[in-house]
Formats: C-alpha cells, sequence, structure tokens
C-alpha cells in the first residue's frame, strides 16, 4: 500500500511558477512509476506528467512540455512537479498517482495509488 499527499498548490498570476510536492508513504515508493494529472471543473482528468522509478524516464504532453518538470527523491520518498510560465488553462486540482507498472504509464486507469488532489489556480 502507498499513501500519498500532495501539497503546494494554491493561486498565482499568469507567467508565475509553482511546485508541487507529494509525499509518500510506505516502502516500495521508490519501485513505482509515478504521475500528475489534473482536473478542471467539467472536464476529465488530463494527464500531466509522468517518471519512471529510476528517474531515467519522463513525458509529458505538449500542453505542459517545456513549461512543467516532474522529478522525483526516492530517499526522502517524494515526487516533484516544478510548474513555470503558467498559463489559466493549467487551473485545475492536481493529483499524484504511482502504480507498480513498469514504464512510464500516462492513463489514469493504469495508475493504483492516488493522493487527495491540492487546488491550483492561475488568474489572468
Amino acid at each position: 500500500q502507498v499513501q500519498l499527499v500532495e501539497s503546494g498548490g494554491g493561486l498565482v498570476q499568469a507567467g508565475g511558477s509553482l511546485r508541487l510536492s507529494c509525499a509518500a508513504s510506505g516502502r516500495t515508493f521508490s519501485s513505482y512509476a509515478m504521475g500528475w494529472f489534473r482536473q478542471a471543473p467539467g472536464k476529465e482528468r488530463e494527464f500531466v506528467s509522468a517518471i519512471n522509478w529510476s528517474s531515467d524516464s519522463t513525458y509529458y504532453p505538449n500542453s505542459v512540455k517545456g513549461r512543467f518538470t516532474i522529478s522525483r527523491d526516492n530517499a526522502k520518498n517524494t515526487l516533484y512537479l516544478q510548474m513555470n510560465s503558467l498559463k489559466p488553462e493549467d487551473t485545475g486540482v492536481y493529483y499524484c498517482a504511482g502504480t507498480a507498472r513498469l514504464g512510464i504509464p500516462t492513463k489514469s486507469g493504469e495508475y493504483d495509488y492516488w493522493g487527495q488532489g491540492t487546488q491550483v489556480t492561475v488568474s489572468s
């Protein structure tokens, strides 16, 4: 079992930056692929980024590529998402997720563990 708790969300102006953290409990974090998803009101949950267990591989959709950076510290059982050049369309609840699957899954159904989410609001 892995429990995930996100933090770092908030209100920021367009063009600003935020760093999200996801603290994981359990001894298996270091072997899990991890991902970030977001969900805006009235919209489906959207993939934001993913990283494999060893940080060798990451993946981003075009909507955030070049602006967001996913990273992890396995010694601290923590996942991060650095978000720069934020846009109003980045607004939503951001969730971290974990899975024992190999590689870097990009679909929400491929993840087994989820945090409760943290709100990010980008004002124009």
